[in-house]
C-alpha cells in the first residue's frame, strides 16, 4: 500500500513538474491574440467598468495559463489578421474558434481540437435554404479567412451559380441577409443560435459533413507550448472541464439573446433602448480617439513642415528625397500603410509596436505627406518681400523661417489644416483594424455582443459628428481671433 502510495504521488508530481516545464520559456506572461467579435467564445464585456474580454477561449486559456505557471496577456484583431500577426511574433498562440486547415498548417502549429462545431446555413425563414443544393444561384456570404469560406468555396464548386460575397465580421453577414444583398450566409451553428434567437425572421439549418472540424490553439511553427498545451486540454477534457466551460458560455449565451431578442416589424426595426446599457462602453472610446487624433496632428504638422522646407530649400537631393516620399505616401491606401507598420515592424526590427503607437507612425507618416504640400504653398504664398527684409537685415535663414515665414503660412492655411485634422479624426476608425478599441470598434463590439448593427453604429455615427462640429467651431473661433489680431 505504501510503495502504491509513493507511486501515485510520484506520477501525479511528475505530471505537474512536467507542465510547469513549459514556464521555462524566460518570460512569466503569454500572450494571446483573438478577434473579440464571435460571442460565445470571445467577446467584449460591455456592461463593467472595465473593458474585458471574456468567453469560452478565454475562461480556457486562462485555465491553460494557470496550469502552466503563466500569467495572460489578450490582444486582439480582426480575424484575418490573427495569422499574420503570429507570424509576426506579436502573440504566443491564437483562440478564436479557429479551425486547423491544411493551408492554416503550412504556416503554424495547431493543438487537439478541443470544441467540435458544425456549419450552418443562415437565411430568411421564407427563403427555403437549408441545404446546400438549395444555395444553386445564390449569392451566399462568409466571413473572410474563417473554415466557413473555405467550404462554402468547396460547395460553390459542387452547386452551380453560387456567388461568394466575403466580409470582415459576422454581424456584417447577417446585416447583408436582412438588407437583401444576400441570400444567405454560412456560419458556426454556436454563433448562428444567438443570431437566430436575436433575429426572429432569420432560421439556420446545419450543413451534413462527413467530416469532424473543430476549433484549436493556432501557435508560431515549431513553438515548444503545443505540447504542453496539449496535456492541458486532455486533463480538461478527461476532467470535464471543457464540457463544464462549453455549458457555462453557449447556454448563457442563448439565455441572454433569448431575453433581448425584439419582436418583428416593418421596417428597420430600430430599438436604441437595447443599447442603453453599452453606451458607457461606446462613450470610453471617444479619450482614445482623440489622444490618436491630436498627436497625429501634433506629429505631422512636424513632420509635413520639415518635408515642405526640403522642398524649397534648394538643395536637389532634398527636394528628390522629399517629393519621392510625399508621391508614395499620397499614392498608397492609408490602410496598406497602416498594415504594414503593424506588422512588419516587429519582423524587421524586433521592436513590438503597440497597436496604437503603429496607428499615430503611420498617419504621422501619412497625414505629413499631405500636410507638406498645403505649408509648401502657404510659404510660397508669402509676400517674397518679408524674406527679402530679413535678408538684407542679416537674419539667419532658419530664424527667418521659424520667426517670420512659417507663423504667416500657417496663418494662411488654417482652413486646410482643420480640414486635414478632421479627416484624420475620421479616418481614425481605420485602427479599428488592427485591434485598437476606439469609437467605432466599440460599436462594433456591441453590435456583436447584441446580435444588432444599425443602433450602435449610428450613435457612433453621431459622437463623430459631434466631435466633429466641435472641432470645427473651435478652429472658427481661433481664426476669428487671428484675424482680430492683424
Amino acid at each position: 500500500m505504501f510503495f502504491t502510495a509513493m507511486a501515485v504521488i510520484s506520477i501525479i508530481t511528475g505530471h505537474s513538474h512536467s507542465l510547469k516545464a513549459a514556464s521555462s520559456l524566460g518570460k512569466d506572461t503569454l500572450t494571446m491574440i483573438t478577434s473579440p467579435d464571435y460571442p460565445p467564445y470571445e467577446f467584449y464585456e460591455t456592461q463593467g467598468s472595465d473593458r474585458q474580454i471574456v468567453g469560452f477561449d478565454i475562461d480556457i486559456a486562462k485555465t491553460i495559463a494557470q496550469e502552466l505557471g503563466f500569467k495572460l496577456k489578450v490582444m486582439e484583431s480582426d480575424f484575418n489578421g490573427l495569422i499574420p500577426a503570429l507570424q509576426a511574433n506579436r502573440a504566443d498562440f491564437v483562440m478564436a474558434g479557429m479551425t486547423p486547415t491544411p493551408e492554416r498548417q503550412k504556416n503554424v502549429d495547431f493543438s487537439i481540437i478541443y470544441y467540435e462545431a458544425k456549419d450552418t446555413i443562415v437565411a430568411p425563414k421564407t427563403s427555403s435554404l437549408k441545404q446546400p443544393q438549395d444555395l444553386a444561384g445564390k449569392k451566399v456570404g462568409v466571413q473572410l479567412g474563417t473554415i466557413q469560406e473555405q467550404n462554402a468555396q468547396k460547395i460553390a464548386q459542387k452547386v452551380p451559380g453560387i456567388g461568394l460575397k466575403q466580409l470582415n465580421k459576422v454581424p456584417e453577414l447577417i446585416q447583408e441577409i436582412k438588407s437583401g444583398r444576400i441570400d444567405a450566409a454560412i456560419v458556426e451553428d454556436t454563433v448562428a443560435r444567438g443570431f437566430a434567437q436575436a433575429n426572429p425572421e432569420l432560421e439556420f439549418n446545419v450543413i451534413p459533413s462527413e467530416s469532424v472540424s473543430g476549433s484549436a490553439i493556432a501557435f508560431p511553427q515549431g513553438s515548444s507550448l503545443v505540447k504542453p498545451f496539449n496535456q492541458v486540454l486532455q486533463q480538461m477534457q478527461e476532467q470535464g472541464k471543457l464540457e463544464k466551460l462549453a455549458t457555462k458560455w453557449f447556454s448563457q449565451n442563448t439565455a441572454t439573446n433569448t431575453v433581448s431578442s425584439p419582436s418583428a416589424k416593418d421596417g428597420l426595426n430600430l430599438d436604441f433602448t437595447r443599447i442603453i446599457p453599452d453606451i458607457p462602453f461606446i462613450l470610453k472610446g471617444i479619450p482614445l480617439t482623440l489622444l490618436f487624433t491630436l498627436l497625429s496632428v501634433f506629429l505631422g504638422l512636424i513632420w509635413g513642415t520639415v518635408l515642405s522646407l526640403c522642398k524649397i530649400i534648394g538643395i536637389k537631393p532634398l527636394t528628390w528625397v522629399a517629393n519621392a516620399y510625399t508621391s508614395v505616401f499620397r499614392g498608397t491606401p492609408l490602410l496598406l500603410q497602416l498594415a504594414l507598420v503593424y506588422y512588419a515592424t516587429p519582423q524587421l526590427t524586433g521592436y513590438q509596436i503597440s497597436a496604437l503607437e503603429a496607428g499615430v507612425l503611420t498617419f504621422t507618416l501619412n497625414s505629413g505627406a499631405y500636410m507638406s504640400e498645403t505649408i509648401r504653398g502657404g510659404i510660397q504664398a508669402v509676400d517674397k518681400g518679408q524674406s527679402e527684409a530679413a535678408m538684407s537685415m542679416g537674419v539667419p535663414y532658419w530664424l527667418m523661417m521659424r520667426d517670420i515665414i512659417l507663423p504667416q503660412a500657417l496663418k494662411n492655411i488654417l482652413p486646410a489644416l482643420v480640414n486635414e485634422t478632421i479627416g484624420l479624426l475620421k479616418d481614425s476608425a481605420l485602427v479599428s483594424t488592427i485591434g485598437v478599441v476606439e469609437i467605432l470598434r466599440s460599436a462594433q463590439i456591441v453590435g456583436a455582443n447584441k446580435y444588432i448593427y444599425f443602433e450602435p453604429l449610428l450613435f457612433a455615427g453621431l459622437i463623430y459628428y459631434v466631435l466633429v462640429m466641435g472641432l470645427t467651431f473651435s478652429a472658427s473661433v481661433l481664426e476669428r481671433r487671428l484675424r482680430q489680431g492683424e
